[in-house]
């Protein structure tokens, strides 16, 4: 309930009919103060979904507990029991765009103090180490009849020193190399993007234009600094914050297989609309824990109990994902329970991949536009 102060004036601000109570019998507008202060801009948008007659609550331990119940209700024209499916699937966006804005799941490409030496450092310090130990030999043989004995024993006492160093770079070279640090990776037979040019030049071909900008972007990366394991930790951070976009852009193609898949006359696009609203809004949310869990677990890394613990609540929540829509399918078309669930595997795997196909078009797009 809104705790904004009531007017002492009974007339409606909005229609001008006499509010005997609090809200205008009329247009049901709340006669309270016009001015309020600047919190309440999003206080009055939480308490539009949390006033006292739990409308809100309900319809959340409906949606996460009760598959199909919601739109079931709200098919039978039951409508002011429960959040509107539009409006609950907007509030739930931006929960779940609120979260992933203010903790993102990884940072990269703001701090690279460990990154692992390149080839280019490489080459450079065995150049540096060349140079030196070119420039001593040189002095030896220009000044060899005026070095004395300490200066010999210096000197090639330098020289074993260089040596040394440089076997243990190449050791630590090769361990990176082994480790994965410094990866030399290869792509299509190409190290760099100057010779994938080459070998594109050389063979043209539809899959390599497609494939050209990913690949220069990928090179461009990793002459940055940054790791081949980093670039596909970053390709996996974009896909899952892209999880919310793909989803709204995926609702009317949810919502048209389901149309497909169902009696025309029985079942207009509408229904499948709301149907679809509401498993999105539950999937929305199943997000918004995940990325909750996630963070906890960077927090309790430490504790192996917890550790385990959210581990296991991933494969939980995956499977009841899946588990969710079959239970919601059956009890809102009331299909034979093997006819639903034939419909609905066909309807589910159709979907899943379609759906995976769009979220890593979105999390190649973004790849692209990394700086």
């Amino acid at each position: 309930m809104s705790h904004g102060k009531i007017r002492e004036d009974k007339t409606c601000l909005n229609c001008g009919h006499q509010v005997e109570e609090r809200f205008c019998t009329h247009c049901g507008q709340e006669n309270t103060e016009p001015k309020q202060v600047f919190h309440y801009l999003f206080t009055h948008f939480i308490e539009d979904f949390t006033h006292y007659d739990g409308q809100f609550w309900k319809t959340i331990k409906n949606l996460l507990f009760r598959p199909g119940k919601l739109t079931s209700i709200y098919l039978e024209g039951k409508r002011q029991l429960y959040v509107p499916p539009v409006k609950l699937y907007i509030f739930i966006s931006f929960i779940t765009f609120f979260m992933f804005s203010l903790f993102p799941l990884m940072n990269f490409g703001s701090n690279h103090k460990e990154t692992a030496p390149t080839l280019h450092d490489k080459k450079k310090k065995d150049s540096i180490n060349a140079i030196t130990t070119a420039r001593i030999n040189g002095a030896i043989k220009k000044n060899n009849e005026n070095v004395s004995k300490e200066d010999s024993a210096t000197i090639a006492k330098i020289n074993k020193t260089l040596a040394e160093n440089a076997k243990a770079t190449d050791l630590e070279d090769e361990l990176n190399l082994d480790h994965g640090i410094d990866e030399s990776t290869v792509i299509s037979g190409a190290r760099n993007a100057k010779e994938y040019d080459a070998i594109v030049a050389k063979n043209p071909s539809l899959g390599y234009n497609i494939s050209s900008p990913f690949v220069h972007k990928f090179f461009e990366l990793k002459e940055s600094g940054i790791t081949k394991k980093e670039i596909f930790k970053k390709l996996y951070e974009i896909s899952f914050h892209n999880l919310p976009k793909a989803l709204f852009i995926y609702l009317p193609v949810f919502a048209l297989f389901l149309w497909f898949f169902h009696n025309k006359k029985k079942w207009w696009y509408f229904d499948h609309g709301v149907f679809t609203l509401h498993y999105f809004s539950f999937l929305l949310f199943v997000i918004t824990i995940i990325s909750i869990l996630i963070h906890t677990q960077k927090l309790v890394n430490h504790i192996k109990v917890f550790d385990v613990l959210i581990d296991i609540s991933y494969y939980v929540l995956a499977l009841y994902s899946i588990g969710y829509f079959f239970i919601a399918h059956h009890r809102v078309y009331h299909s034979h329970g093997f006819v639903s669930f034939i419909i609905g595997f066909f309807l589910f795997f159709i979907n899943f991949f379609a759906f995976c196909f769009l979220v890593v078009g979105l999390g190649l797009i973004s790849f692209l536009m990394i700086h």
